[in-house]
């Protein structure tokens, strides 16, 4: 069975290309643009690799590795990265990266590092039968942070005990806060990942459905879960 590669890479033109040359080398390829995107997927659909761009916007990689790493998930992480100075390949490796590339980077030494990286993960003993792999945890069906649990499949959401009357938008907001709990996504990528597009500087959407979540999710006496990130985007968490 081929082993599945998730990749993200926002720029259009590697991701195009490094997504044919791993399929064309027998990987199964989920490629995506950005590290929300990359979470979601990772959530859904465990790859046995991933392979992530340092400097995307929104979640950049080595956010995705923290969040990651934070969640007890041990799959093989390597790093397509533009920066050369040590202090950023220790920042990467602190942040649970397994191994780098830096760019530009010769295809065949990104097939030669994702070898080395399956078959620490998968070893197999000299003149002995192969390692059967342990069965994967089968994807829990609901997602929790700060006080809040979600059912995707269902679209249901709770605070605490109680049930919240969501729109589909507020659903989708509500899930991609809750996914990426703690991080500060901006308004760009918010928009992206709930509208498909931008509205422009300009718009208060965003701003209106933020404030119709958060009155759905305040009570009397409690934290306040969604936070404003004056000139940047917004966070769940609870203080």
């Amino acid at each position: 069975m081929s082993q599945t590669v998730l990749l993200a890479e926002d720029d259009r033109a590697i991701r195009n290309a490094l997504e044919r040359a791993l399929t064309l080398e027998g990987y199964q390829v989920m490629a995506v643009a950005d590290g929300v995107e990359a979470l979601a997927q990772a959530h859904r659909n465990r790859p046995d690799v991933l392979v992530l761009d340092v400097m995307m916007p929104g979640i950049d990689g080595l956010q995705v590795c923290r969040v990651l790493r934070a969640e007890g998930d041990r799959t093989p992480i390597l790093m397509l990265t533009a920066l050369v100075e040590t202090a950023d390949r220790i920042a990467g490796l602190d942040a649970g990266a397994d191994d780098y590339v830096v760019k530009p980077f010769d295809v065949e030494e990104v097939f030669a590092r994702l070898r080395a990286l399956l078959r620490r993960t998968s070893p197999v003993g000299v003149g002995s039968a192969p390692v059967a792999e342990a069965p994967r945890p089968v994807p829990e069906r609901f997602i929790e942070a700060a006080g809040i649990r979600m059912d995707p499949q269902a679209r249901r959401a709770w605070r605490g005990a109680r049930e919240l009357e969501l729109t589909r938008t507020e659903f989708e907001l509500l899930e991609l806060l809750v996914r990426n709990t703690g991080i500060v996504l901006d308004h760009s990528t918010i928009y992206d990942r709930i509208w498909g597009y931008d509205f422009g500087p300009g718009s208060k959407n965003l701003a209106v459905y933020v404030g119709y979540l958060r009155r759905k999710l305040d009570e009397p006496g409690a934290p306040q879960l969604i936070h404003t990130v004056r000139g940047v985007g917004y966070v769940l968490r609870e203080d």
